[in-house]
């Protein structure tokens, strides 16, 4: 080890053949104790376009801009050294012309033995062009370059940023109407100058209030002025129509009005009310601006609360699973129970799963309910089992949680855990699971593998989308189950009658059992019955129940 240092680092190598080597490759100079530039080499020149003559005897502060940042800078730098200490990091500088240059510097102090400062030496490296680059890149981030408006991620950053001053705002998103169809009629040439002569009236009527582009034809503007102030952009556009080729456009715009701090106060909860007060206005015909409903607000309200509130009830047990017992008519009792997620909270009363699982997907807490529906209903299962009943539980499942590569193995490690046989679990998916299963592959190998083991896979809701018949054919399906809407008008329409049975013989061709959901009367089960389905579940054979009032026979 000696003789490598020996090799590398000579006696004959002396200091200034070391700072001989640095100044090929470095800016440095050098000031006294009193911080007066003593030296400077080549370098330094080059870049700061320095002369000697000029430069020695100026002080390090000289070198820094003459900004609060700049000498506070050179202070804190200064002050390092003068105890003796190295300082390391990046500094802005000024050239002789007060233009600013950026470097990586390095302030190394020469010191008495008695701890008085002698020198110091700096050595600085020129990084200009990375932070010039590194500006850009931040301003291509914060700006739309079509348009110079803000880019949704600065929107978001300026939104915060009133937030955080206490600032009142509206929130005002804006799109323009039937875009595409305009889009068709124009030239590429045409559809730019279409989105700049919008964006030029925005700027006129929304004079020094923050607007961003956050699509191709949606806005967002913030401005202290309310609905009144706002509704009068539809009449400025109106009064200063748009021209392409000598044509005025037919022009009209489409949005939403939100106050902050008055209906929703951050910015996620902002830009999602925003979303649904537009899309109140569209479905009334569109060519407005207005705020959202006060019942679209509670709406709202309630999904942030839920929101907030899920995870502190999962991590507190809060959720509770019932059971909702299948009758098979063939065998003349019931041989299955639908596990449902449910929660009674104090402040939101009852929580039903059409409420809770949409915000459970979207904040992805979804995986964390779906294993705690499966586990509880896999410890039932082996309980019943255990006691000698062939009874199975079906739980529905999530197309985010099988976007996980590793579903699979998650369910596998649950039935061993709780020693629960996969024939005695069923998974429920929807139509919308069934779409994205197609097109990813990957969830349909999960679901083959498992149906291997023995799981069965039921498809909900049946009938109510236009792809349910194709998905019987490429994905590893069991069971059909003909959702409620139908069973809802069995006895009033003859048309829904004949569909139902359409369906049931439809089911029954291709070899699937055949569910109807939403039984609600005995006139309803006969009458399915004589059509021929294979099992009803409903209130009219039980509400779903927990787990300790289940009577098995």
């Amino acid at each position: 080890m000696n003789s490598q240092n020996e090799q590398l680092m000579p006696d004959s190598l002396e200091l200034p053949d070391i700072m001989k080597s640095l100044e090929q490759f470095y800016m440095v100079n050098r000031t006294d104790s009193d911080g007066s530039i003593t030296y400077i080499n080549k370098n330094f020149l080059d870049t700061s376009k320095w002369t000697p003559k000029r430069i020695l005897g100026k002080t390090l502060w000289q070198m820094f801009p003459e900004t609060d940042a700049g000498q506070n800078q050179a202070h804190a730098i200064w002050n390092t050294v003068t105890n003796g200490k190295t300082w390391f990091g990046n500094a802005e500088k000024i050239t002789r012309l007060a233009e600013p240059y950026f470097v990586t510097l390095i302030a190394i102090p020469s010191m008495q033995s008695d701890g008085k400062l002698i020198s110091v030496t700096f050595l600085e490296l020129d990084n200009t062009d990375e932070v010039h680059l590194r500006e850009q890149l931040q301003e291509i981030a914060f700006i739309d370059y079509e348009t110079g408006l803000m880019s949704r991620y600065k929107l978001e950053t300026a939104v915060n940023e009133a937030i955080a001053e206490d600032k009142h705002f509206s929130f005002v998103y804006i799109m323009i109407d039937h875009f595409y169809t305009l889009k068709d009629l124009q030239s590429p040439e045409s559809e730019k100058e279409l989105i700049k002569s919008f964006t030029n009236r925005l700027k006129r009527f929304f004079q020094d209030n923050p607007i961003a582009r956050i699509g191709v034809n949606e806005f967002v503007v913030l401005t202290p002025f309310g609905d009144w102030y706002v509704q009068g952009f539809l009449q400025f556009l109106e009064q200063q129509p748009i021209y392409i080729d000598n044509s005025a456009l037919p022009l009209s715009v489409s949005g939403g009005i939100v106050r902050y701090p008055e209906d929703q106060s951050t910015y996620n909860h902002l830009m999602k009310a925003a979303l649904v007060a537009t899309k109140e206005v569209i479905d009334h015909g569109g060519k407005k601006i207005a705020s959202l409903s006060s019942a679209s607000h509670q709406g709202l309200n309630r999904r942030a609360i839920i929101d907030r509130k899920l995870l502190t009830a999962l991590n507190h047990n809060n959720l509770q699973v019932v059971y909702q017992p299948q009758f098979d008519v063939a065998a003349n009792k019931i041989n299955m129970y639908e596990a449902l997620v449910r929660w009674e909270d104090a402040e939101l009363g009852y929580i039903s799963p059409d409420e809770l699982i949409p915000i459970a997907e979207e904040n992805g807490l979804i995986h964390d309910i779906g294993a705690f529906v499966l586990e509880e209903s896999a410890n039932l299962a082996t309980k019943w089992n255990a006691e000698g009943q062939t009874l199975s539980i079906a739980v529905n499942s999530s197309v985010r949680e099988f976007k996980n590569s590793h579903m699979k193995e998650k369910i596998s490690k649950i039935l061993e855990e709780t020693g629960c046989p996969a024939s005695s679990i069923q998974l429920e998916i929807t139509e919308k699971f069934a779409l994205q299963a197609e097109e990813e592959q990957s969830i349909i190998l999960q679901m083959k593998e498992l149906q291997d083991e023995g799981i069965q896979f039921a498809l909900d809701d049946f009938g109510t989308g236009y792809a349910s018949f194709r998905f019987l054919q490429s994905l590893p399906i069991s069971k059909i189950k003909i959702d409620k809407l139908f069973i809802r008008s069995l006895l009033t329409h003859s048309k829904t009658q004949q569909l139902v049975e359409g369906m049931i013989k439809l089911g029954k061709s291709l070899g699937l059992y055949v569910v109807a959901e939403g039984v609600e009367t005995e006139e309803q089960f006969e009458l399915l019955k004589a059509m021929g389905i294979d099992a009803v579940q409903g209130y009219y054979i039980s509400a779903p129940i927990s787990a300790d009032m289940i009577v098995l026979d």
